[in-house]
């Protein structure tokens, strides 16, 4: 049967489409470290969350690496807590350039030697960026595809849904709670991982619970409104 490359964030996404796709067929869950701040928690959640839906199409966790320090600076929110865009700022604040162009060429790297010709990547409605298109990801798939010699589809079979909608088809089935979503996490020694509750993406996470009528169990270190 065929398998898929699944890039897998721990963010509630791409947790949600990877165990979706476990369902059905071979899936290799695909974690890519660049560097960024939350990245120790959210490995850590992510881990947490593939223990949990354990079954007999996930295949192994692979970690690759891509420094994007860089590229982006010191400077940049993603690599700085100095600058961390807060509760109420647009979610155009959010941005990183050129994120998806690294994490997709790097899974199709992986997939070339070995044997997988279909990207998933948890892109969902409404997002606003340029590299969440569907004409960017037929684009980046044709152009690895010739510079690889090795045939790729990059699908992102989420895109039909808001956050809240995921949730709402998939809250109940699969442990989402146990995900991150949270530019600024906190880790403890015994690596429980909280929610600050003060940045964009723990409101983006937050509304979408509340939107979706299900109860958020996350763990924020402070009160979300």
């Amino acid at each position: 049967m065929p398998s898929v490359a699944v890039l897998t964030s721990g963010g509630m996404d791409s947790c949600a489409m990877l165990a979706d796709i476990a369902q059905r067929e071979p899936a290799h869950p695909i974690y890519v470290k660049t560097g960024m701040i939350w990245e120790l928690a959210e490995l850590t959640a992510l881990k947490a969350f593939i223990n949990a839906i354990n079954g007999t199409n996930l295949q192994p966790l692979t970690i690759l690496e891509a420094p994007s320090r860089p590229l982006l600076g010191n400077k940049h929110w993603a690599m700085s807590k100095d600058s961390i865009p807060e509760y109420t700022a647009p979610d155009e604040t959010v941005y990183i350039p050129g994120r998806n162009i690294l994490l997709i060429t790097l899974a199709a790297i992986w997939c070339s030697t070995n044997n997988v010709n279909r990207i998933a990547i948890g892109t969902l409605a409404g997002n606003p960026f340029p590299d969440a298109t569907p004409e960017f990801r037929n684009q980046i798939a044709k152009s690895n595809s010739t510079g690889l010699n090795h045939d790729f589809t990059v699908t992102a079979p989420m895109s039909h849904l808001h956050k809240e909608d995921l949730l709402a088809e998939f809250g109940n089935r699969f442990p989402l709670h146990l995900t991150l979503t949270c530019s600024n996490p906190h880790m403890t020694r015994d690596d429980d991982v909280s929610h600050c509750g003060s940045c964009n993406k723990c409101r983006e996470r937050h509304e979408a619970y509340r939107n979706a009528g299900i109860e958020d169990q996350t763990q924020y270190r402070v009160q979300v409104p």
